[in-house]
C-alpha cells in the first residue's frame, strides 16, 4: 500500500459527558486521541482538528474548523486543507475510537484501494455505516466537500450524512474476534465498556 494521511476530528461538545474534553479521557492508561493516532502511526501527515494537549506524546499537525464549533464537515475541510494534493488516500476518523487498531485501518485501506468506490467504512451488526471510521480517496473527499458547500452555501452545521451523500462507499464488516474498532465513547458507560475491552 502507498502512503496515506489521517485527519482526526477532536472537536465536539461531549454534552452527554458533561462537556468533558473527550479525546483526552483515558482508556487503559492512554488518552483516546493518543490511541487513535497510534492506529494511524504510519500516516503522513497526521492532522488533528481540535485542541491538541501539550503532553500529546506524538507530533501532529493541528488546526480548527472555522468558525469553531461549526461541526464535523467544517472540521473535515479544515483538516483536509493540511493534506498535500499528492496524498491519494485519507483516513477520516473520530478522536473517540479507543479500540481502533492499525489492522482495522489496513483493512479499510486495502478495500478503498481495490474497490471501485471512493472510500470504505465499517458497517456495524445493525447495518449502520460508521462514517467517521473510514478511508477515502482524498480527491473524492475534497469534491464531496465542494458539493456540500455548493448545496448549502456554507459548511457550518453540515452533517456527516450530508457529506456522505456525495460519496460512493464500500461497506466493510469486521469479522475478527474482539471488540469492534469503530466503538466510540459518547457516555461514561461507553468509556467503562472500552476500558473493560482494552484490558
Amino acid at each position: 500500500m502507498g502512503g496515506y494521511a489521517a485527519v482526526v476530528l477532536a472537536g465536539g461538545a461531549a454534552r452527554r459527558m458533561g462537556g468533558a474534553d473527550k479525546p483526552t479521557l483515558t482508556v487503559a492508561g492512554q488518552s483516546m486521541l493518543t490511541r487513535v493516532l497510534a492506529a494511524v502511526h504510519d500516516a503522513d501527515p497526521r492532522v488533528v482538528v481540535g485542541r491538541v494537549p501539550p503532553d500529546l506524546p506524538v507530533q501532529v499537525h493541528s488546526t480548527r474548523e472555522d468558525p469553531p464549533g461549526s461541526g464535523p464537515v467544517a472540521a473535515t475541510a479544515a483538516g483536509l486543507a493540511l493534506v498535500p494534493d499528492d496524498v491519494s488516500y485519507t483516513a477520516l476518523l473520530a478522536a473517540d475510537l479507543p479500540l481502533l487498531t492499525g489492522e482495522a485501518i489496513d483493512v479499510l485501506r486495502l478495500t478503498a484501494e481495490s474497490a471501485p468506490m471512493q472510500g470504505a467504512v465499517y458497517r456495524d451488526a445493525e447495518g449502520r455505516r460508521q462514517m467517521l471510521c473510514g478511508v477515502w480517496r482524498t480527491a473524492a473527499l475534497r469534491q464531496a466537500l465542494a458539493g456540500v458547500l455548493e448545496e448549502r452555501g456554507s459548511l457550518d452545521g453540515a452533517s456527516v450524512r450530508e457529506l456522505m451523500n456525495h460519496l460512493r462507499v464500500a461497506e466493510v464488516s469486521w469479522r475478527r474476534p474482539g471488540p469492534p474498532p469503530w466503538f466510540d465513547c459518547d457516555t461514561d458507560d461507553d468509556l467503562r465498556t472500552a476500558e473493560e475491552w482494552a484490558r
